[in-house]
């Protein structure tokens, strides 16, 4: 007992001290706590110790700027809006404000591309459609008996402005294609780095929560060890619970419970942690006891410190970083939106100008409009040149008709005097006058001519290039010579000349060749040239005509004959 009483003032005041640290301690962690443990699962709501702290140090966003003064004065702003991230970062649930903006982005610009993607479509049938009708009519009008003159060149100057319209249709239609591509791809581009950020973003909350939930382990840990200590002491001394309360601080987790019912706890655990025990061992717990608090207090601490760390990072550094990064995201797809729109009101509206500058222009140079072209159309004048074309042609036929049968009549009695002697008097096939080969042959159509023309017709039909291929020459010599002699003991029909049919053609070309005046012959050789040359097809068309008409009748049998073998072999193929 005197060992007892002697250590008693000691034991008292050592007691007082370790119970004033531990409770001032607890109250010291407590509010440490509070300051920075928030009750709301999100880690966006700031504490107002954090507030205050952020508004005195004067750095309370490291990455906001003040906006540039003449971002007010823009059409379309190209400067970051730190305004708007300022109201982002202050409200709570400003990530998901903002992502929500970024999706209703995307759906606009999807909904955007998908109206440029058919405009284009529509545009480019249309463009389509309309080249198409245009080349078509102008064909068509050409190979038809319609109206030449001054119609005909209006006609076609209209057919090629509707080509050009055509094609400013056709040109704004790739262009809206490409800006629907670009939007889509936009769309697409945007949303991959919408989830990366979101992603990242979870990762730094996820991190806060767990550190956090490390946070109240500690906690209770410390009280429990804070609880475990008090106990022991209030034991040991024998105090009663109103002194131990008065003692201890006011923030102590003990006002949790009734005060008589942490008494009794105290006083019957008290009871059983002395019981039987002597002063060393009591010693030696009190140890043990202080030295678990002193480790609880420290990990406690460790853990306070690092929450307040991650929380004063992600306030003031990462939550910015990500709602800065967000905002850019939502900026760069609203304006490409605007964009992308404005040039679609720009290219429809050149696209309409053009076509109007087409059919008006505003220079002479640039050519007629279309009203200007059809007022160019002279029916009087088209009129007059139909009829004389039309005298010139009908006189032209007249002739040609008398002299067919007067020609008729010679040939006829021709075939009657030279009927009986004709194989005495050949001389040849070959290099002999049309017309001579005719009188001496009793017929309209040379014979070579028409066994040369049916063999082909009969043997050569199916194959490609039968006039283009030439045969063998020693096999064209010896039919030559043969049809020099007598042209009707060739038998065409034998397989020496149906294995290889190309000698037969080689054969024709070769005799048309050596005729002393060619088939068209030399004196109308420039008129076939200058029709052919004329730009009216239709007009063309009867100035061929009539050249073909002043043909002798020799010729003019020959290359209609000619014309419809060549025919029949088109025809095949």
């Amino acid at each position: 007992m005197e060992h007892a009483d002697s250590s008693l003032p000691s034991t008292a005041s050592f007691h007082h001290y370790s119970s004033s640290m531990a409770s001032q301690a607890q109250h010291q962690h407590a509010l440490a706590y509070a300051d920075h443990r928030q009750p709301s699962p999100t880690p966006r709501t700031r504490s107002s110790t954090e507030s205050s702290h952020t508004k005195a140090s004067g750095v309370r966003r490291d990455s906001l700027q003040q906006p540039s003064p003449d971002a007010q004065d823009e059409i379309v702003p190209t400067t970051f809006d730190e305004s708007a991230l300022r109201v982002l970062i202050d409200m709570d649930g400003g990530v998901n404000c903002i992502l929500d903006r970024i999706k209703q982005g995307m759906a606009s610009a999807r909904e955007a591309a998908v109206f440029l993607q058919k405009r284009g479509a529509l545009e480019d049938e249309l463009g389509r459609s309309m080249h198409k009708l245009a080349v078509a009519t102008a064909s068509a009008y050409a190979a038809n008996e319609c109206k030449a003159g001054t119609f005909s060149a209006a006609w076609d100057r209209s057919m090629q402005l509707h080509q050009t319209i055509a094609d400013n249709r056709l040109k704004l239609a790739i262009n809206l294609t490409e800006m629907s591509d670009q939007l889509s791809s936009l769309a697409k581009e945007i949303d991959r780095n919408r989830k990366t950020i979101k992603d990242t973003h979870s990762g730094y909350e996820r991190t806060l929560l767990e550190s956090e939930a490390t946070t109240d382990k500690y906690r209770l840990r410390f009280e429990a060890a804070q609880d475990e200590l008090e106990r022991f002491l209030v034991a040991k001394e024998g105090e009663n619970i109103k002194d131990a309360r008065m003692q201890s601080s006011p923030q102590s987790s003990s006002s949790k419970r009734g005060p008589m019912g942490l008494g009794k706890a105290v006083v019957k655990g008290g009871g059983m942690l002395l019981k039987g025990k002597n002063p060393v061992a009591l010693q030696r717990q009190e140890e043990e006891v202080r030295s678990r608090m002193a480790s609880t207090s420290d990990a406690y601490r460790k853990a306070i410190l690092d929450t307040q760390a991650l929380r004063s990072e992600y306030f003031n550094f990462q939550l910015p970083r990500t709602l800065r990064a967000l905002k850019e995201l939502n900026d760069e797809i609203d304006t490409a939106m605007q964009f992308h729109l404005s040039r679609y009101a720009y290219l429809l509206e050149s696209s309409l100008l053009s076509d109007a500058v087409t059919l008006v222009p505003k220079d002479e140079g640039d050519g007629p409009g279309l009203k200007s072209i059809m007022e160019s159309i002279d029916n009087r004048a088209d009129f007059k040149a139909f009829v004389s074309n039309y005298r010139v042609a009908h006189q032209g036929m007249k002739s040609r008709s008398k002299t067919r049968r007067a020609a008729g009549a010679r040939l006829s009695t021709a075939i009657q005097n030279l009927a009986s002697s004709r194989g005495a008097d050949a001389s040849g096939t070959f290099g002999v006058d049309l017309v001579e080969q005719m009188e001496r042959d009793g017929g309209e159509i040379p014979r070579i001519v028409v066994k040369c023309c049916e063999a082909i017709e009969k043997y050569g039909l199916d194959m490609q290039g039968i006039y283009r291929v030439n045969g063998t020459q020693t096999k064209i010599q010896k039919l030559k010579e043969l049809m020099n002699r007598d042209v009707d003991s060739v038998d065409l029909d034998a397989d020496e000349w149906t294995s290889d049919i190309n000698n037969v053609a080689s054969l024709l070309k070769m005799w048309l060749r050596e005729l002393p005046e060619p088939l068209m012959t030399n004196a109308l050789y420039t008129g076939f040239i200058e029709a052919a040359k004329n730009d009216n097809e239709r007009l063309r068309h009867i100035r061929i005509h009539e050249r073909v008409n002043d043909l002798p009748d020799a010729n003019y049998s020959t290359l209609k004959y000619l014309m419809g073998h060549l025919s029949k072999l088109v025809s095949c193929h």
